[in-house]
């Protein structure tokens, strides 16, 4: 499957190699006091806006930005640096992913809130990223990227190549995507040391770094397994923030010390679940509809006005550079996506074009799909061959490429028959959308991990999902009244 979405994503042009913990603005290090909105400079509101605009925008939610800031507020308290004042953002993103700027920004993701389990989780996230402010560790990287800008426009100046000096720009990029493994292992300890002083769980930060570990073993095992984070503008924090063995092991030794000084055991330290719980309750979960999602193996994005149903027997993946698809064996693929074809080009010469090596030529064909202007072709490489189409829909053209190891004659009929799914969404249809969200249920008797994942309105693996959600095992035993966590529209 890797290798199948590999050849996919590397189809269209490059995209953006932003990360956490990542800024260009010129934001002076001294300055460690984050600014209300409208006291930003224009370095700092342009990489406000940009970051918020890479992440679907601002979630609006009162209730929660307030839990949150309550947290902010304790942490900051506890912290090493009391004076420092930090500016909360929750971004309207599925990704998994929190991060600073210097300034005192702090970004935290919907995705990442769904993940966490009460307040102790989601303070050792926030307070994690105060220590990078508070140890200066964005301002160095800052430092970095500016270094990294002067080396790109000397290279673009005197070598006179600014594709040359652009390449050099994306690759410390992305060497500069996460924060080095001490700096990582020191805000993990300064974090934890926060944390409890304010009062919440110590064991918070192993837990929510046991989860994220699940999880990003239950992603790699999926659809995205082939492509890489680091080219996406959602990059998650387990790209950024790796949740190895060694690393949950350090948090628990932190947050051992910790409670052996306070006397307080394994169990010290607030927690505060239900008010976390209750504060989550309702928010949107995964795909925002505004933004295209996926159901099953149907693609629906009301916003443009199209939806697409993949084959039998492939799992959809929403990304914000194209939908991507596979089969459980890998052996079969599909990307989707949006490109301008001038209207002085057919679409049968756009696909001869060259942008994908091994067109066969007398396989272009022009057709009709649903009443819009369409072209098809198959190309053939060494190891795969794909059927892809070009459909003229409004000012863009959408291209949808399947690649399969053996492209046979039923596997290509299957394909056409996919194509052949792509319409236009009327207006009353787009209306009836209804996002997926968090349902925060109560546990009742007789209730199982099985009954409550019957009821996750999941793609695949809503056992897995499930458990993952809501912090336990295959083993763990649910208890009366207890709230767990299910995905429901």
């Amino acid at each position: 499957m890797a290798s199948a979405l590999a050849c996919l994503l590397i189809l269209s042009a490059c995209a953006s190699l932003e990360g956490g913990d990542r800024t260009t603005a010129e934001i002076e290090p001294a300055a460690m006091r984050a600014a209300p909105a409208d006291l930003m400079t224009p370095a700092q509101r342009r990489e406000h806006e940009r970051l918020v605009a890479s992440y679907g925008g601002a979630y609006d939610d009162p209730e929660l930005k307030a839990l949150i800031q309550q947290v902010v507020e304790r942490l900051v308290a506890a912290s090493e640096r009391p004076d420092l004042k930090y500016r909360v953002t929750v971004l309207n993103s599925p990704a998994i992913n929190a991060f600073a700027l210097p300034d005192g920004s702090l970004y935290v993701t919907r995705g990442l809130l769904s993940l966490a389990n009460d307040t102790s989780e989601l303070s050792s996230v926030l307070s994690h990223e105060m220590a990078h402010v508070i140890a200066r560790h964005a301002s160095i990287r800052e430092d970095q990227v500016r270094q990294a800008v002067l080396v790109s426009r000397v290279i673009s100046n005197v070598v006179n190549d600014p594709n040359l000096g652009a390449l050099a720009m994306q690759k410390s990029r992305m060497s500069l995507a996460s924060f080095s493994r001490g700096q990582e292992l020191e805000a993990d300890a300064i974090g934890v040391g926060i944390a409890a002083r304010a009062g919440f769980d110590p064991y918070g930060a192993s837990r929510f770094l046991t989860d994220m570990g699940r999880q990003a073993a239950l992603k790699a095992s999926g659809v995205g397994a082939g492509s890489t984070a680091s080219t996406s503008p959602d990059m998650d924090f387990l790209s950024s923030h790796p949740a190895t063995p060694e690393r949950i092991s350090i948090a628990i030794a932190n947050a051992r010390q910790y409670s052996v000084a306070s006397g307080a055991g394994t169990t010290g330290g607030e927690r505060d679940r239900t008010a976390y719980l209750t504060a989550i309750d309702g928010m949107v979960y995964g795909d925002d509809p505004k933004e295209g999602f996926v159901r099953g193996r149907k693609f629906f994005h009301p916003k443009l006005g199209f939806t697409f149903v993949a084959p039998e027997g492939f799992t959809l993946e929403n990304t914000s550079q194209a939908v991507l698809g596979a089969t459980a064996s890998g052996a079969e693929a599909l990307r989707l996506d949006a490109v301008r074809v001038g209207a002085d080009q057919s679409l049968g010469q756009y696909l001869a074009s060259g942008w994908i090596e091994g067109v066969e030529v007398n396989s272009v064909e022009s057709l009709s799909v649903n009443g819009f202007m369409a072209a098809t072709a198959v190309a053939r490489g060494e190891q795969w061959s794909f059927r892809m189409f070009a459909i003229r829909f409004g000012s863009d053209v959408y291209r949808l490429i399947f690649a399969a190891r053996d492209l046979t004659p039923d596997l290509d009929k299957k394909f056409r028959a996919a194509a052949e799914t792509f319409r236009r969404v009327a207006n009353d249809e787009a209306e009836t959308v209804r996002p997926l969200r968090l349902r925060v249920v109560s546990v009742g008797i007789g209730d199982t991990v099985e009954k409550f994942a019957a009821r996750m309105q999941v793609p695949d693996r809503p056992l897995e999902r499930f458990l993952i959600l809501n912090g336990l095992d295959r083993e763990s035993k649910l208890k009366y009244g207890e709230k767990v966590k299910i995905v429901a529209e």
